[in-house]
This record gives structure tokens, C-alpha cells and sequence, in this order.
């Protein structure tokens, strides 16, 4: 399946500005410290402190609705574990994230943070890259020098403690909120098309809603398979998955010249769930590419 993405040549600028030298520092504003060489692993237990006990119950509800996840707490160990081996550390890697802008996605992102220092975000709706290669490139130019990048991208989705998906619970707010919402905004739009219900607009990518009409237009070539899904909600995060995969890959594969140490770059969908469960992740790729950028191993069995 090909996703033509010429009219988002924004994703796609010249990444010429970003390169450049090593700059000599004893700490940056990302966190990342000179001296702080602890392994990462040492960090998990004070991560998860405090968080909800896992509910066997949900755990299988969760797990029945999206065969191969896992626990947030899960994927983080078994990533950091994977990664100390390779010499990621907190003092030598920048975390680089692309998720959606909702805060529910910030729970994964905030636990990696704990671990590895703060974010460069690449993200927006539903997890696009819209930094693009531009993006890419500056992330870059800021991994430490001789250092790594652990990249994080993917959609995300809810799901209540009944098991409705594409809802979930939010702290606060008593409504059973959608989730993601700008990816079923995407999902109704392109129902409408294939249903041959939607309005024409003069507004196809106006700027002040520039990122949903993105998401809406890279949703398009799976009008079919949403339609034809047994679960329209459990299959959407997958699709904006295969999509944003199509991006990712790109972006990294344009930009990988800047990459110093190593990059080890973790996709799948995040499941979001209510404040007193823990959250879950699908892991759907998790590849490690070394200092000239190529693609040297394939650590996704390692987290199954």
C-alpha cells in the first residue's frame, strides 16, 4: 500500500542547518549530565514506585482486546535491560519522542523522561511526526557527543475497565472521554468519504487546523480496511500505525547521517487506560541502528 504524503512536503525540509560541531558542555537543558553514569536500570523501580498494582483481570481484558501488549512497566524494563547492553545510559542518551499531543500519551513519555532525561518531541495528533526532517535533524545535533537516541513513536488509543475501546476514563472529568479524538475525527471523516456522506470544504488544510487535516488525508488509504474491521476502534490505531510507520522510516532513513553512537528506534501503540490501571504498550518494531546508520539488528522478540 503507498501513501502519497506530497502535499506534507513540511515533514520533509532540509535538515542542512543542524549540522554541526560538537559543542563542549557540562550539562544541557535536556537533562542529560556529565559524570551521571549510573545504569538506567537502577532507575525502574523508583519509576513505577507509587503506580497502580497490576489488576489480573484487566490485564487480561486489556490483553484479549490487543493481543501482544504489555505493561508500560514491562516494556520499560525490557527495553532498558536490552539497551544497558548496548551502553545506553542516562548521561549519554537523548530520549526523542514522537506522540500524540493528548496528555494521556505524556504517561509513557514521563516514564521514559524519569529514565533517560527530557524529551525532543517530534510529535503532534495522533503521534505524526510534524517535525519532520527538520525536526529529525536538530534532535541530532543534540545527542551527546559519542552518545545514543532511543526514539518512542506511535499512535495511541483507550480503553475502559469494561473494555470499550477507543473511550477511557480521565481524571476529573466524569464524561468516558474519546481517545484518541483527533484520530476517530480522522476515522469519521474518512467513513463519511467512503459512505459518500461528506460536505465539500473550501478548508483542506487550512493552517489553523493544519495537523487534523494531515491525519485525515494520511488516514485515506485505509478507508477499506476500516470499513471492513470487526472492531473499527481497534483497528484505527493500527492504521494510523502503518501509516506513521511509512514517516518514521523515511525521517530516519534521511536523517540517520546525523546519528553518533547509535539509534535504537521502539514503535508500536500506546493503550491508555484509566487513572487506578496501569497503561500498556504494543510494541510493533524495536530496531537498533549503528554509528553509520545502518540497520543492524531487530530487538522486537526480545520485548514479546
Amino acid at each position: 500500500m503507498k501513501i502519497f504524503i506530497v502535499p506534507l512536503a513540511l515533514f520533509f525540509s532540509s535538515t542542512d542547518a543542524f549540522n554541526v560541531g560538537p559543542v563542549g558542555r557540562v550539562s544541557t537543558r535536556l537533562g542529560i549530565v556529565e559524570g551521571q553514569t549510573s545504569a538506567a536500570s537502577e532507575k525502574l523501580a523508583s519509576v513505577y514506585e507509587g503506580k497502580p498494582a497490576e489488576n489480573e483481570t484487566f490485564d487480561k481484558l486489556v490483553k484479549k482486546n490487543f493481543p501482544g501488549a504489555i505493561s508500560n512497566k514491562d516494556l520499560a524494563t525490557r527495553v532498558v535491560g536490552l539497551l544497558d547492553e548496548k551502553g545506553f545510559n542516562p548521561s549519554n542518551t537523548l530520549l526523542c519522542t514522537s506522540l500524540c499531543a493528548d496528555e494521556l500519551a505524556r504517561v509513557l513519555e514521563d516514564e521514559f523522561v524519569d529514565i533517560y532525561g527530557n524529551n525532543f518531541n517530534l510529535g503532534g495528533l495522533s503521534g505524526f511526526p510534524f517535525a519532520g526532517n527538520t525536526g529529525f535533524g536538530a534532535m541530532a545535533a543534540h545527542i551527546p557527543d559519542d552518545g545514543f537516541c532511543l526514539l518512542i513513536h506511535g499512535p495511541h488509543v483507550g480503553i475502559t475497565k469494561e473494555g470499550q475501546v477507543g473511550k477511557v476514563e480521565r481524571s476529573g472529568i466524569a464524561l468516558v472521554d474519546n481517545c484518541c479524538g483527533s484520530a476517530i475525527a480522522a476515522s469519521n471523516y474518512l467513513q463519511g468519504i467512503t459512505n459518500g456522506g461528506a460536505a465539500i470544504t473550501p478548508k483542506i488544510q487550512q493552517f489553523s487546523d493544519f495537523q487534523q487535516g494531515a491525519v485525515q488525508e494520511l488516514i485515506l488509504p485505509f478507508g477499506k480496511r476500516l470499513g471492513r474491521a470487526e472492531n473499527r476502534m481497534r483497528e484505527l490505531p493500527y492504521a494510523l500505525y502503518d501509516s506513521q510507520e511509512v514517516l518514521v522510516t523515511d525521517i530516519v532513513n534521511t536523517g540517520k547521517g546525523g546519528i553518533k553512537k547509535g539509534l535504537a528506534v521502539l514503535g508500536g501503540i500506546q493503550i491508555n487506560t484509566s487513572p487506578d490501571t496501569l497503561d500498556y504498550f504494543h510494541p510493533l518494531k524495536f530496531d537498533y541502528y549503528d554509528s553509520d546508520g545502518n540497520l543492524v539488528e531487530n530487538m522486537l522478540p526480545y520485548l514479546r
